[in-house]
């Protein structure tokens, strides 16, 4: 039997492993913390033998902060460069342009020239030194001692801006701006800057100064399409290089800054005063003597005469020269010289610049309107003038193609023509103005009253909105922007519930192309300014189908109805204005919100205009409607347009055109009929014989006798005067 008081006696367990465990962590704890105070006293030791008081510290507190801020300047500034070290390994250089071309007007006459006139055959050393000179004192003094990026010269150019006076040099060394030439965009960026600049010194590291500013004289931009000293030479003073003058050269030398600016066929007053401060600069810079520039100052350079380049259809061409670059690419023809055969005519193009002009310079102040554009063509789609603003010279923005606008009212066409195609309605069918909502956008008519019962026409003409609101609801909004993609409108838009009122935004050109829809039995009808293209030993490149089938956009029943309506709007509607006496004229005028833009859009048979009215920063006019100055200077230039010329009858319009009174000849010997070409008699040129003939009334009236005054009415009578 166990005993009860008896108790098992546990067995310990050793415990010296453990000690000495906790023994070894606990000594070598404390060996570490030892040994690193240790190392922290001799470090503070070691620092103190570098340690400042005073104005020394300070020195070294700067110096100290600058090294950091540089370290992290250099690691930015690396980051910032690897585009260059991309260009410099993708080796692509910047085109000037690609191709020459000369265009010739619809009659076979040249009206200007695009693209490239540069030649780089003449040596650095067979240029004239004082032309070298120039370009040195005005551009980049310290060419020949920099590294590329002239330090001194860009604090210099800092201090010069700084004061106001930017005229005598830049800030950028000549191997910065060859480097912008040949690597990169014109944009003002800091990282673009860092980047010119890294493409500076490489461009030092692997070409020599002489071959730099031969590259840099090559490939600036002179003006007037020209590159390089070379061909602007010829273009301005019609000389090779090597025979300019002193002063000739300093006008040159002036233009690298600003060509647009300073070119002498824009500006001779503007490129003299230029070239004088370079004049100024050579002496300045101690490369010639005040009287070896005094000849120069006195007799300033005369260039050659451009005035037909200032008048050639600048807006056209420049669009005719990307639809003639898309087109090379296209076919990929042999060379770079072309000759293209355009649609222009530079008669009707005098007085469509006219047309808009005048009606700015007359009354724009009035209606706080500055700019115009104006796409004229015939009922084929052929353009025959292209207005892209009041003056070339001074804005080459192409106001017809590349602003886009809302066009107000006159895009309802668009909504009508839909509701016409889809509901089978007519001109005379009856539709309420009354108020209409889509959500919560409730729209008003211009006069903020309402009808109530009234005819399709009746509203058109009127360019009610409640009208074109509803049937937008009633056909759908969609169809109504299919069909104007279908019509000739290439800018994609929001479909909105405010679309049947013209808030999507068009350009002139496309509708211009929209209308002409309805001027061509409703067959799609796209704008077009080339013809023919050869090279220039005649070779055919491209020439333009003129059997082309076009496809149909519109029914001819829906046409008819439309070109109706467009009738009542000049003969009872908002575009009144437009009436040409013998013609038959159509439109639609359209305002946008707050009077920002106003057009007038219609046509004739003969031909299709489109006119914009506005402010390019989108400044509201003061209450200008597309019923007033665009209907003014859309008659101005029909009205001209129409001169000795067979009028067209309009499809579906009860118009018809007088006929001009042809003399009777002989059939048997009368020769083909040429192609007619209208007067040539410029607006100046009219307004002057005008004026010659009231003073030659004045002067008949002063001079008369009694008896020429008896005689007078028979002697009119015979003549017919």
């Amino acid at each position: 039997m166990q005993d009860p008081f008896y108790t098992k006696e546990k067995k310990r367990r050793p415990i010296g492993g453990m000690l000495a465990a906790d023994a070894w962590l606990d000594s070598s704890l404390y060996e570490f913390w030892q040994a690193l105070g240790r190392a922290y006293t001799r470090y503070q030791d070691f620092m103190s033998l570098f340690h400042v008081t005073g104005f020394r510290r300070f020195l070294v507190e700067i110096l100290s902060d600058a090294f950091t801020f540089a370290a992290i300047g250099v690691v930015l500034v690396t980051a910032l460069a690897m585009p260059a070290f991309d260009i410099i390994d993708r080796g692509v250089l910047n085109k000037a342009e690609d191709y020459s071309v000369v265009f010739l007007d619809r009659f076979g006459n040249e009206i200007g020239r695009r693209g490239i006139r540069s030649d780089d055959s003449v040596a650095l050393d067979q240029m004239p030194d004082y032309l070298i000179k120039a370009t040195l004192a005005t551009e980049d003094r310290r060419f020949y001692e920099h590294f590329g990026v002239d330090i001194m010269g860009t604090l210099r150019a800092l201090a010069t801006n700084a004061t106001g006076d930017t005229s005598l040099h830049g800030g950028s060394s000549i191997t910065q701006q060859l480097a912008k030439q040949l690597f990169l965009s014109s944009e003002r960026t800091i990282e673009r800057k860092i980047v010119e600049a890294f493409l500076s010194v490489w461009l030092e590291w692997h070409y020599t100064k002489d071959q730099i500013l031969k590259l840099y004289l090559d490939r600036a931009y002179m003006g007037g399409g020209n590159f390089g000293v070379v061909a602007a030479a010829d273009y301005y003073f019609g000389k090779r290089i090597e025979d300019i003058s002193l002063a000739e050269a300093a006008m040159l030398a002036g233009l690298y800054k600003a060509p647009g600016r300073w070119a002498p066929h824009i500006d001779l007053a503007a490129a003299r005063g230029r070239a004088n401060v370079v004049l100024t600069n050579l002496v300045a810079a101690g490369m010639l003597t005040e009287g070896q520039v005094t000849a120069a100052r006195r007799h300033p350079a005369s260039p050659i005469d451009r005035t037909a380049d200032i008048n050639s259809p600048n807006y056209f061409l420049d669009y005719a020269f990307e639809e003639a670059k898309r087109l090379i690419a296209d076919t990929n023809p042999p060379g770079n010289n072309f000759i293209v055969r355009t649609t222009i005519d530079t008669t009707l193009q005098a007085y469509a610049e006219e047309a808009i002009n005048s009606v700015i310079r007359e009354q724009g102040e009035q209606y706080r309107v500055e700019q115009g554009a104006m796409v004229v063509t015939d009922t084929e789609g052929a353009i025959r003038a292209m207005v892209g603003g009041t003056d070339y010279a001074k804005s080459q923005f192409n106001r017809t193609i590349i602003s886009n606008r809302q066009p107000g009212s006159s895009y309802k066409p668009f909504v009508y023509a839909e509701a016409f195609e889809q509901l089978g309605l007519t001109p005379n069918d009856t539709i309420s103005d009354r108020p209409v909502c889509i959500g919560n956008w409730c729209p008003q008519n211009y006069g903020r009253s309402y009808r109530g019962q009234t005819t399709m026409i009746s509203a058109f003409a009127a360019s009610i909105n409640t009208v074109p609101v509803t049937l937008s609801i009633k056909t759908g909004r969609q169809p109504i922007a299919e069909l104007s993609y279908r019509m000739g409108l290439r800018q994609e838009y929001p479909v909105t519930a405010s679309l049947a009122l013209g808030v999507a935004p068009v350009s002139v050109l496309d509708m211009t192309s929209s209308y002409a829809v309805f001027a061509n039995h409703g067959l799609k009808t796209p704008a077009y300014g080339l013809t023919r293209m050869t090279d220039l030993n005649g070779n055919l490149v491209w020439e333009h189908d003129v059997d082309e089938e076009k496809p149909r956009v519109l029914s001819e029943q829906t046409v008819a109805y439309m070109n109706q309506m467009m009738r009542a709007v000049v003969t009872s509607g908002t575009g009144r204005r437009a009436e040409i006496e013998g013609v038959p004229t159509l439109g639609k005028t359209g305002t946008t919100t707050s009077y920002r833009d106003a057009w007038f859009a219609g046509f004739t048979g003969n031909y299709v205009a489109a006119v914009w009215l506005g402010n390019d920063d989108y400044r509201p006019t003061n209450n200008l409607t597309g019923g007033l100055l665009p209907t003014v200077a859309w008659q101005k230039f029909m009205a001209y347009a129409h001169t000795n010329i067979d009028v067209e009858p309009v499809f579906g319009v009860d118009f018809v055109p007088p006929r001009r009174i042809v003399a009777e000849t002989d059939l048997e010997d009368a020769e083909d009929p040429a192609p007619a070409r209208p007067p040539s008699l410029k607006p100046a040129a009219a307004r002057k014989l005008l004026e010659l003939s009231a003073r030659f009334e004045a002067s008949l009236a002063h001079t008369r006798t009694p008896s020429d005054t008896a005689n007078a009415p028979a002697a009119s009578a015979t003549t017919g005067l």
